[in-house]
């Protein structure tokens, strides 16, 4: 029997009855024998995705941070001359305020897409939308930056038969096959690049020492005399500037809690630390050695400022090494890019913000085939709009500028996310619990980096929005196909012409379909009280942030309790309340623990991703990541 109602239709011509869903059921349910298979082994598949170790985890996202020394130095350089090592050793130290408020977030929500799962958790959807933009547009700078860098090493040791463009293309083709392989075969290539990486850094640090002791400070004196500031103010400018672009030396630090899923429990604080004290001494060290060897109007000509360092210290043969070591690691950036962004679409196929397809894998490797291709697909889209305003060929070492505001922004993300737990999620359970005064201390250095970066290259700007506003309307329609549905039908009713010809007349009845199909996705609400006002909170987060017409009310019957005395009534009430839903309630027989979460999801079909929850609390058995459910009211 149909829902009926005396509001009239909002369209002048058409008939508004499809926004009326059915009435709902009250269903005791029974789980069986293949139910409890299908969530064992769903839990299986869940235990075995933790493949990566501290060092394999590490190297995932430690070829795109320890790789940053390739093209962040040149630009410190350029706008901190021989202050650079000490903008560089501010930069690098803040991350002292990053690392606790990350290792928090990742203790209380293990899950992949951070820092757009952590939203998700903790706040609305359409925040969650904004920051999964920004999180691909950040990993996508992050390959075409690594690629396009790669590439001008390379043509800055030998003559290339073919443009740069050609070259940066065959890099992102070559690491595109590479992923392809699959996630843990990924990390392991990743490792092997990393460890040649810092066994070549090792060897340049050595060298450089060695030169500068058998040369004296006669360099570093004259580059001092060339570069010093006029004045205090200048000095603290120039000291600014490089401190803000030394962002960029960190750039990849952000993509490790995207793929927190697949790291062994309790390794992400020993993986934020591989990569931190790393990044400390190869950007201070190597930019003292190369002031200290290197005449500084060389340094700022030159593209390949660690190449030239080696020449000077060694000769050309380790300089031809360090290009090849450049080009390698950077390339590794490229996978880091790739495979951080592979989790986030996933995370946002399994959230419905974007078509199932992007979740089809090639069975042999398991590898999502689709969103490999479409993240290179729009990386390619990336690096051409910047070469068509950069002159790539020469101007390669000012590229990363252009990212700088795209990095600075995903990191903001995370004391926010941290900030809305405290206030919104602030019963979960996690280690450690980060002073508030720090939280507020990331969110305040942003706006003075950003504006900082602004100010040394305003195009950023330009660029950072343009990209931006492409991704954010990609993404919200996407998550509202119903809306733009209802739309095009009020378009639709405003010329009943096209009611009557033969050709447009059946369009009104196939949007209706169209939107009736979109809908049909269920959605779980996990409840374990009766309280109507909790109930209603839970209906209004799906009515607003869901593209559905069916809910389902959920309850694990507690064998001391029984089921709650006022459940069945509140939940016809709510049934009556929200006429566009159908609110089924289900009542389960067995306790709310992970397996028999997997084994409800595969008796309805729906998802865990799809189960809604309140927060729990501390003395709750489980981790969210264990339920694979979404945390949606305190």
């Amino acid at each position: 029997m149909r829902k009926s109602t005396t509001i009239p239709s909002r369209f002048l011509n058409l008939s508004n009855d499809f926004e009326f869903a059915g009435w709902g059921t009250i269903l005791h349910l029974q789980l069986e024998g293949s139910d409890y298979e299908a969530g064992e082994a769903r839990i299986k598949q869940n235990d075995e995705t933790k493949v990566l170790g501290q060092f394999t985890a590490s190297a995932l996202a430690g070829n795109a941070v320890l790789g940053s020394v390739f093209y962040a130095l040149p630009a410190v350089v350029g706008v901190a001359s021989v202050y650079s090592p000490i903008s560089l050793f501010i930069a690098t130290l803040t991350l002292f305020i990053w690392r606790p408020i990350m290792e928090e977030l990742g203790s209380a929500l293990p899950i992949c897409g951070a820092p757009y799962s952590y939203i998700l958790n903790v706040s609305s959807k359409t925040l969650a939308l904004l920051g999964a933009a920004l999180l691909f547009l950040d990993f996508a700078s992050t390959s075409v930056v690594s690629a396009a860098t790669a590439t001008s090493y390379l043509a800055g040791e030998v003559m290339l038969p073919f443009p740069d463009f050609v070259g940066t293309i065959l890099v992102l083709a070559i690491f595109t096959l590479v992923s392809l392989s699959g996630i843990k075969e990924s990390a392991r290539v990743a490792l092997y690049v990393l460890t040649l990486h810092l066994i070549t850094m090792t060897i340049l640090i050595i060298a450089g020492a060695v030169h500068w002791a058998s040369i004296g400070n006669d360099q570093i004196k004259e580059n001092w005399h060339d570069g010093k500031a006029s004045s205090a103010s200048e000095i603290a400018k120039q000291t600014f500037n490089g401190f803000c672009l030394g962002m960029l030396g960190l750039t990849g630090f952000e993509c490790t809690p995207a793929y927190i899923a697949r790291i062994k429990p309790g390794r992400l604080p020993l993986v934020l630390r591989n990569l931190h004290y790393p990044a400390i001494v190869l950007n201070c060290v190597l930019m003292m050695l190369v002031l200290a060897i290197v005449p500084l109007e060389t340094i700022l000509e030159g593209d390949n400022i660690l190449s030239l360092l080696a020449e000077k210290a060694f000769g050309k043969g380790l300089r031809l090494y360090i290009a090849v070591n450049a080009i390698i690691v950077l390339c590794g950036g490229v996978l880091t890019g790739i495979l951080s962004a592979c989790e986030l679409l996933e995370q946002l196929t399994l959230d419905r913000l974007i078509p199932r397809s992007f979740s089809r894998v090639i069975p042999l490797t398991n590898a999502p085939y689709v969103s490999v291709l479409s993240f290179i697909a729009f990386s390619g889209i990336i690096y051409a709009s910047t070469g068509a305003q950069l002159s790539i060929v020469s101007k390669m070492r000012v590229t990363p500028h252009k990212f700088s505001l795209v990095w600075l922004v995903v990191m903001s993300l995370f004391p926010l996310a941290l900030l809305l737990l405290k206030f919104n999620r602030g019963r979960l359970s996690r280690t450690p619990n980060t002073p508030f005064w720090v939280v507020l201390l990331a969110m305040a250095l942003v706006p003075i980096v950003f504006a900082g970066n602004i100010i040394v290259d305003p195009t950023t700007a330009g660029y950072f929005a343009a990209y931006l506003i492409v991704i954010v309307i990609f993404f919200s329609a996407t998550q509202n196909k119903t809306h733009i549905l209802k739309w095009i039908y009020g378009i639709y009713d405003q010329f009943p012409s096209l009611h009557r010809m033969s050709f447009t007349k059946s369009w009104g009845e196939k949007i209706i379909d169209l939107m009736r199909t979109l809908k049909r996705q269920p959605v779980c609400i996990l409840v374990r009280t009766d309280e109507i006002n909790r109930l209603f909170q839970m209906i209004m987060y799906v009515r607003d942030n869901e593209e559905t017409a069916s809910v389902k009310i959920v309850h694990f019957i507690d064998e001391e309790f029984g089921v709650p005395s006022e459940l069945e009534a509140n939940a016809r009430i709510l049934d009556e309340a929200f006429p566009e839903i159908t609110i089924d309630l289900i009542i389960v027989t067995g306790t709310f623990n992970p397996i028999n979460v997997a084994a409800l999801a595969h008796r309805l079909s729906i998802p865990p991703s799809l189960m809604f929850m309140n927060c729990p609390g501390p003395t709750f058995k489980y981790n969210v990541a264990d339920l694979g459910t979404r945390i949606i009211t305190l």
